[in-house]
């Protein structure tokens, strides 16, 4: 019996919106929480935490996308340069490129004339892809897509924002501090645990490292905003 081949799912073809949603969801959680706790531990009223937190909110996400959508457009107009410089010189010449191509799988540990032999194949399907993988690494995996990460960044950094909002008008005043904080560690510790899972990485690692620098960062706040609250008291 003929087994049938089933393509195989690697972790790096989620890379392009991986990075963004977990960087986005990750800012939300902290950014936000630590803002609120800051702002709580001040003596602020709970109509004040609020404000600041939506205000976060939305800052946060316009700030997110923009950042990514930015720095990502960057990188794609490398690559499309690159392109462009690569298209002209298969075009001036062939030869060069065919043997640079061909050295490079030789580098790889072919023969030379198995690596000739190879770039002329790749080459008679499509050059510029052969070479943009190849020479440039570009692929279609790993290009650049600044809608893509500015969208993902943007919704993910509003869902990590959205629990420490939701606490503040169902914690009293002396509990929100600590309810913001609890449930924003539990909600690190879920992005940590998806994007291990997502990413194919070590769970107990990944969580580790978003919560420690969760936790930090909601701990210096929580400091300054009782400093700067007692002291204008």
């Amino acid at each position: 019996m003929t087994r049938s081949i089933q393509p195989e799912r690697h972790s790096v073809s989620r890379i392009g919106w991986l990075r963004a949603a977990v960087l986005g969801a990750n800012d939300g959680i902290v950014s936000t929480s630590s803002l609120v706790i800051g702002v709580a531990a001040s003596g602020a009223s709970h109509a004040a935490v609020l404000i600041a937190g939506l205000a976060a909110l939305v800052a946060g996400a316009m700030s997110m996308a923009a950042g990514e959508y930015v720095s990502v457009s960057s990188q794609s107009d490398t690559e499309k340069a690159d392109l462009a410089r690569e298209r002209g010189e298969l075009a001036d010449q062939p030869d060069f490129e065919r043997q640079e191509l061909a050295d490079i799988y030789a580098e790889r540990g072919l023969e030379p004339a198995l690596a000739l032999e190879v770039a002329d194949q790749l080459m008679a399907k499509d050059a510029l892809r052969a070479h943009a993988r190849d020479e440039l690494g570009i692929s279609e995996v790993m290009s650049a897509r600044p809608l893509q990460a500015a969208g993902a960044s943007a919704a993910t950094f509003s869902v990590g924002a959205a629990p420490p909002l939701i606490v503040i008008p169902l914690a009293s005043q002396s509990a929100l501090i600590p309810a913001v904080a609890a449930l924003s560690v539990i909600c690190l510790t879920i992005l940590g645990y998806l994007g291990a899972r997502a990413g194919g990485a070590p769970i107990g690692r990944s969580i580790l490292r978003v919560t420690f620098w969760g936790i930090l960062a909601m701990a210096f706040t929580a400091a300054i905003g009782r400093l700067f609250g007692t002291a204008v008291a």
